[in-house]
């Protein structure tokens, strides 16, 4: 029989052994947690709070800020937690009940003025963003997403990565069923929120620049959660904001790591945690129960040698029996594995020796040709996405079972057009290190053997042209959505003075909750000498190639016009000459359509078209007309033929002087 077979038999019976051990009494296992403030005076702090992202503790206030105020650059788009250092138990695996615990924190939002460049405060008086969360998570390395994330949620793929948060959110997210920008909630797993709470009701402005303390309760035994806000210094509330019959268990390992999470998006604040504490109460079973008594002692010492062993428990031997049989079979399989590694090198991938250092899961990183071909089924054909001329995209599975996009650069695209590998790859890493809650993650690359290969993770929803030019039809609400995703995306980009380079429809894809997250990234393909392909790789061909996805969104059809169809860019600005922009709107949404919306948006997407000295705009102003913060510019009444040869695709022409709107 197949020793494998034996090797996990045996475990499973050495594991039976142990969890048949007889069972004492049940014991309450108590932890306490204390911050009267986080002064730098406590000569624990550092080696209780773990600070992840952009998080700080500041010797001037003795608080905990997220983000930290005295970094570098603007402070949107960022992302922080402190946590506990320690695990604590939250969940009885055998009694299946979850921890008791009650904390209590006191906390402050610190609005800022939107221009980065002034970080002095303006409480109350401009629009704050994005809040923040009390938060039970499953480890200490994970820094979430930033904006409406709330540094809550991680990027692993990992469908059963378990998490719960009190989030005390100060951004309207439609999308995800805010009932405003004051509210609590209660998310379970999932940035949606099972219970949703308005702060209001309770007198409370989170962002009005006010300390403000919460109290939250649980019972573990009923299942029963109490969570009750107010202005701090007025003692404790007699009115619940929230109280409701709530099962953690699912979202429960063992042991959690506790602690706050918060973020920044296109607004920002500092969040300011200024105390906290918390005790939990978890019930737990003694194995063996202790027999060591002074009376004991006296008749184990007047006991035989031969009765001593005689009373030897059966269960010890057997463990002692199972482990050594365990450890013979982990050698022989480890002896048969190596010898069949040499006899079949030639058709076996050999995994490298060297070990990879422990990283947060979330980090991009190197993977071998090994773990790809693995992943890929030694790149099957049936795993196959899609192609072009200079790559092949596959559908993967890695060994955890997470499910990602992997895509395999051609090699002789790189030898036929002469391009710069070690730039190529230089810009793959930068691309990777980023994170942003509309960016597709890359998971890593791969350079082994003449490969280069980019994963992704993978969005099961597909990409966006298939939802604008397939079956069914995408409402308004969610075309509008996807316009303003995906410009958040490139103002990130952008901000990073890096670029996207491949914005189409196709790139741009939609996930479970029909977020848009863009992908498939441009990278640089730099060829020694081409001035003129370093520019049509711009932030600038970024913006025309957004104005392209904005009229497709629009219209609901592709640029690439079918036979005898006009080009719809062309028929975008025709329409524009003779002031019947809404015929492009696309009829198949029917009258629940925003007319007046759908037509301020389709003005945004042709300005983007525009000559970048002709009024193209930034994506940072594209979002403030987005957002109505910021009046649309009107259009010219039309467009004058360019005289000099341009790329269509991006808009960038090879003219100096060149007039035209492209």
């Amino acid at each position: 029989m197949d020793y494998y077979y034996w090797f996990f038999f045996l475990f499973a019976v050495l594991v039976n052994l142990v969890a048949s051990a007889p069972t004492g009494p049940v014991i309450n296992v108590t932890k306490h947690i204390s911050f009267q403030d986080f002064s730098s005076k406590n000569p624990r702090l550092k080696q209780d709070l773990t600070l992840l992202g952009s998080a700080i503790v500041s010797d001037e206030k003795s608080t905990v800020q997220i983000p930290d105020p005295e970094q570098e650059g603007d402070l949107k788009h960022l992302a922080g937690r402190a946590i506990y250092a320690s695990p604590i138990r939250f969940f009885d695996t055998l009694s299946q009940t979850p921890a008791s615990f009650e904390t209590t924190f006191s906390f402050q939002f610190q609005v800022l003025k939107s221009n980065s460049s002034n970080r002095t405060s303006d409480l109350g008086n401009s629009v704050g963003g994005s809040g923040f969360t009390f938060i039970i998570v499953p480890d200490e390395l994970t820094v979430g997403r930033s904006g409406p994330w709330l540094g809550m949620l991680n990027d692993l793929c990992d469908d059963d990565y378990k998490s719960i948060a009190i989030e005390f959110d100060t951004r309207l997210n439609p999308e995800f069923g805010d009932l405003n920008d004051n509210h609590l909630g209660i998310n379970l797993g999932s940035i949606i929120s099972t219970a949703a709470i308005n702060a209001s009701d309770v007198g409370v402005q989170l962002n009005d620049g006010s300390v403000h303390r919460v109290w939250i309760s649980y019972d573990g035994q009923r299942r029963f959660i109490d969570i009750r806000l107010a202005p701090d210094g007025r003692g404790f509330p007699s009115k619940s904001v929230y109280s409701g019959f709530l099962d953690l268990s699912p979202y429960l390992n063992e042991y959690m790591f506790v602690g706050f999470s918060a973020a920044t998006g296109n607004h920002t604040q500092i969040h300011n945690v200024l105390s906290w504490n918390f005790t939990s109460v978890s019930q737990a079973s003694l194995r063996i129960p202790s027999t060591e008594t002074c009376q004991n002692k006296i008749m184990l010492q007047n006991n035989t040698q031969a009765e001593t062993a005689h009373r030897k428990t059966p269960n010890s031997f057997f463990i002692f029996l199972a482990v050594v049989i365990l450890l013979v079979i982990v050698l022989i399989n480890l002896y048969f594995s190596s010898y069949k590694r040499d006899d079949n090198s030639s058709e076996t991938i050999i995994l490298p020796k060297k070990k990879q250092r422990p990283r947060p899961p979330n980090k991009a990183r190197r993977f071998t040709i090994a773990e790809i071909s693995v992943a890929t089924r030694n790149f099957s054909e049936l795993q196959i996405l899609g192609n072009d001329e200079k790559s092949v995209t596959y559908k993967a599975t890695m060994l955890n079972g997470c499910n990602v996009v992997v895509k395999r650069f051609l090699t002789q695209f790189f030898n036929t057009h002469g391009f710069d590998k070690r730039r190529f790859h230089k810009e793959i890493k930068a691309i990777s290190s980023i994170r942003h809650p509309n960016l597709v993650p890359v998971r890593g690359w791969c350079y082994d053997n003449q490969e280069t290969i980019v994963v992704y993770d993978y969005i099961p929803n597909g990409s966006l042209d298939k939802w604008l030019f397939g079956v069914g039809v995408l409402p308004w609400t969610r075309r509008f959505k996807v316009v303003k995703d995906l410009a958040d995306s490139l103002v990130y980009l952008h901000s990073k003075q890096l670029a996207h380079k491949n914005v189409k429809s196709s790139s741009v894809f939609l996930d479970v909750s029909f977020r848009a997250v863009v992908g498939d990234f441009g990278f640089v393909l730099t060829s020694a000498g081409s001035t003129r392909f370093e520019s049509m790789v711009s932030q600038t061909a970024d913006v025309f190639e957004f104005g392209v996805v904005v009229l497709e969104t629009v219209a609901g059809r592709s640029r690439k016009s079918n036979p005898g169809e006009r080009d719809l860019l062309d028929l975008a600005w025709a329409m524009h000459e003779v002031q019947q922009k809404e015929t492009l709107v696309d009829r198949r949404m029917g009258a629940v359509v925003n007319l007046e919306q759908a037509i301020r948006v389709l003005v945004i997407g042709l300005l983007c078209t525009l000559n970048e000295n002709k009024g193209r705009p930034t994506m940072e102003e594209v979002v403030e007309f987005l957002n109505m913060e910021k009046p649309i510019p009107e259009l010219p009444p039309g467009r004058p033929v360019c005289l000099f040869p341009y790329n269509s695709t991006t808009g960038l022409c090879s003219g100096y002087a060149c007039t035209a709107f492209k």
